[in-house]
């Protein structure tokens, strides 16, 4: 027998790590999607982390924590110039924001 309980849904801002009140949420979330084109790339390519860590110019230790999303030995310029290494263009766009109110940070990957 089941009890039927009144669930609230909240609507979460687009991101996760504010909703959670962590410090520097945007910047968090710059690095985790950075990663994620990262990962992305590196899966695609069947590099090994040995591999990797060579074409990245990092000790292999530090693309294990790239792997499972361990970003806070990361800076987001780091993060920016592994994408340069695996033969990516990064662009970065400034641009007036259309409504009112502070400005956000995306990260768009192109495929």
């Amino acid at each position: 027998m089941s009890r039927s309980k009144d669930t609230s849904i909240t609507l979460g801002s687009s991101n996760v790590f504010e909703d959670l009140g962590l410090p520097n949420a945007a910047e968090r979330q710059t690095k985790t999607r950075l990663a994620m084109a990262i990962n992305e790339l590196l899966k695609t390519r069947k590099l090994k982390q040995r591999e990797a860590a060579e074409m990245l110019g990092i000790p292999q230790p530090k693309v294990s924590a790239l792997k499972h999303y361990r970003l806070d030995q990361f800076s987001v310029e780091k993060l920016l110039e592994f994408l340069t290494a695996l033969n990516h263009d990064v662009e970065i766009m400034i641009r007036p924001r259309a409504t009112t109110g502070i400005g956000h940070i995306a990260v768009l990957a192109v495929q």
